[in-house]
């Protein structure tokens, strides 16, 4: 991926690593349009950076897709970058029948959401220079946190469908390249780790992944020190042991 000249689609870009992805590829001069649900939000954001755009999403509905579809192919005909972010984590108690629904609603945002974005958007980037598309998955798509069961189900969901998207679109020479970026526990509000010592600090994050992606533009998988051992898990051998390690609470 090219650091900057991008025309960059952002999910989930109204807070955390998707609003700090939208501001660093902005700085670096990209065209960048921030995707989420609440208005109120996307307003400030386009207020207090001008330059960046900002385009009502609700993933988990086909009907907003199709909506942002067709307003980003009038608005935006240069998007070449697609970045699947949108995402959310929550506790789970699997032997709380009522808690069924919050497994649905991560299937429905995380796995499904990414995979309806991506039939949608891909025939808008196809045939651009430089088109990427970017699935921000997690380090616990390696390794589970059994707290947050189906968090990690729909990562490591949307870990084989990057995959399978990748040689998919190599075998069709559509000449999209697919990262995917693979973040450990990041200090933003999803699952109230915004002051959590072992998660790793935002701007640290970023530095690192985009430093990574500079250094690697023909990369697959941006994978920053701290979820190295995570997803390193299975073929080093510790696999059992990391397990236990971050379950142990």
């Amino acid at each position: 991926m090219k650091m900057t000249g991008n025309t960059i689609l952002i999910t989930g870009g109204t807070s955390g690593i998707g609003l700090g992805l939208a501001l660093r590829l902005h700085e670096a001069g990209n065209k960048v349009v921030v995707a989420g649900r609440r208005k109120e939000l996307l307003d400030e954001i386009t207020a207090e950076h001008p330059g960046i755009d900002a385009l009502v999403l609700d993933v988990a509905d086909p009907d907003s897709i199709a909506r942002a579809r067709e307003s980003v192919a009038a608005s935006h005909p240069g998007l070449n970058v697609l970045v699947n972010n949108a995402g959310i984590m929550l506790p789970e108690n699997l032997l709380d029948p009522a808690e069924l629904a919050v497994a649905e609603d991560h299937v429905t945002v995380n796995l499904l959401g990414t995979i309806r974005m991506t039939y949608a958007f891909l025939p808008l980037i196809a045939g651009k220079d430089d088109a990427v598309v970017m699935n921000v998955t997690s380090a616990l798509a390696y390794v589970p946190y059994a707290i947050a069961p189906t968090y990690g189900a729909t990562k490591a969901g949307l870990h084989s469908f990057s995959e399978s998207l990748r040689i998919q679109l190599a075998g069709a020479d559509a000449g999209i390249q697919v990262i995917e970026m693979v973040p450990p526990g990041v200090r933003t509000t999803l699952m109230g780790q915004q002051e959590a010592e072992n998660a790793m600090p935002l701007d640290d994050f970023l530095t690192e992944a985009l430093g990574l992606l500079r250094e690697k533009p023909d990369a697959k998988e941006i994978v920053v020190e701290r979820a190295g051992f995570l997803r390193d898990a299975v073929a080093n051998g510790s696999y059992g042991d990391v397990l236990a390690m971050i379950n142990s609470s």
